[in-house]
């Protein structure tokens, strides 16, 4: 079983316990978050969805009573889900990513009016920034939104973006054009039977999650459809993913905490030379930096989101110090795993198997590596002048 110790540090409040313990109770004895889409991806998802909405755990998905998203509750829910399964994760994070935008700048009209059905499971949500020539660089975005009359025409192409051909609704960020580059970008929230949008294709990837290409072309929708000024939503996807890649730290860890159990039982329980693997010394050294790793990533995590919740404005520094350094060491605790049952490690449908394919991704998406290393760089340069101190 995983380790829980974590739960005891200052972090975290009695509700916060409290929650971990429910979720986790509630976790074990439902069938629904060990699906991985191996078969029927979509069908997964939806099964996935609505055991999550009974749960009345994407309750926390949206904001609550007083306006805030618990981004230790969110952190919480990811990690406990992504020990049993990715896909279970994913369900999860973009019900609350794929609305993050509504929760965080849309008026009491617009929370009102859409976030509900995500809480209740009803509306699938995603998130579409990314372009085929626009990933990490998101003030080059191409897709634009013109004025027309009472409305706004979207045209372009949105690649890599999650729950793509599955989702119902869409935050679509587009160029506006108040200004070059990042100032002249808005956020939009499209139907996906919104006239004028069209799923390209579906993209397969190496651990099942629904993503896709999709395309605008003379798609119109209403003036009321957009999230706080034209021109903000620059600053609107930022602060988005501000809250959310702490999350996705989490769910590293998640998969972290699963190889590590595995990799200790296997350990544990075979014996080689006649003993049992985990009186080899090598073999305790490789258990040793996965502990480590893993205590180093929760507390990285755990310190942006506290912060976050705190009322830290932004949490940039933290936020992206805890996705670069859980996701990294993540790759490295799996890969560990994998090693320590030799060949069983790579056979088809091994825990450890599945998630040294499900940890890649999570490298990449939310701002990859290299870009959490510039925005780490830029923050910790804040305030030097000409490289000096003074």
């Amino acid at each position: 079983m995983a380790d829980r110790t974590f739960l005891d540090w200052p972090f975290f409040d009695d509700r916060h316990r409290a929650f971990a313990a429910d979720l986790e109770a509630w976790a074990d004895k439902t069938d629904a978050v060990n699906l991985h889409g191996d078969h029927d991806l979509d069908g997964d998802c939806r099964t996935i969805l609505k055991a999550l909405a009974e749960g009345g755990w994407l309750n926390n998905a949206v904001p609550d009573a007083n306006g805030k998203l618990d981004v230790r509750t969110l952190c919480l829910t990811r990690e406990t889900l992504a020990r049993r399964s990715g896909l279970a994760d994913f369900v999860f994070a973009m019900q609350g990513l794929g609305s993050g935008p509504i929760s965080l700048f849309g008026t009491e009209d617009q929370k009102a009016r859409w976030l509900p059905g995500v809480a209740a499971g009803q509306t699938i949500a995603a998130f579409a920034l990314s372009e085929p020539e626009a990933g990490s660089d998101v003030a080059a975005l191409a897709t634009t939104a013109r004025r027309d009359g009472d409305g706004w025409v979207l045209d372009g192409t949105k690649t890599f973006i999650s729950n793509g051909g599955l989702a119902d609704r869409y935050v679509v960020f587009a160029r506006t054009g108040e200004a070059p580059g990042a100032k002249g970008l808005g956020a939009f929230v499209v139907d996906a039977d919104t006239p004028g949008f069209e799923i390209v294709e579906r993209i397969p990837l190496m651990a099942p999650h629904p993503l896709a290409t999709i395309r605008f072309n003379q798609c119109r929708i209403d003036a009321d459809r957009i999230l706080g000024q034209p021109g903000e939503g620059f600053r609107i996807a930022m602060a988005t993913l501000d809250v959310f890649r702490s999350t996705v730290a989490a769910a590293a860890l998640g998969f972290s905490r699963r190889a590590f159990d595995e990799a200790a039982t296997r350990a544990t329980s075979r014996n080689l030379f006649g003993a049992p693997m985990s009186d080899l010394q090598l073999v305790q050294a490789s258990l040793a930096d996965m502990a480590l790793k893993i205590d180093a990533s929760a507390l990285l995590i755990y310190r942006a989101a506290w912060l976050k919740d705190q009322g830290a404005p932004r949490v940039t520094r933290e936020a992206a110090m805890a996705k670069l350094y859980a996701t990294d060491e993540a790759q490295a605790v799996i890969d560990a795993a994998v090693q320590i049952f030799g060949g069983l490690g790579v056979v088809s449908g091994n825990p450890v198997e599945r998630l040294y394919r499900e940890i890649r991704a999570l490298r990449i998406y939310e701002g990859a590596s290299e870009v959490q290393k510039i925005v780490i760089a830029r923050q910790a340069l804040a305030g030097f002048a000409g490289g000096a101190n003074g």
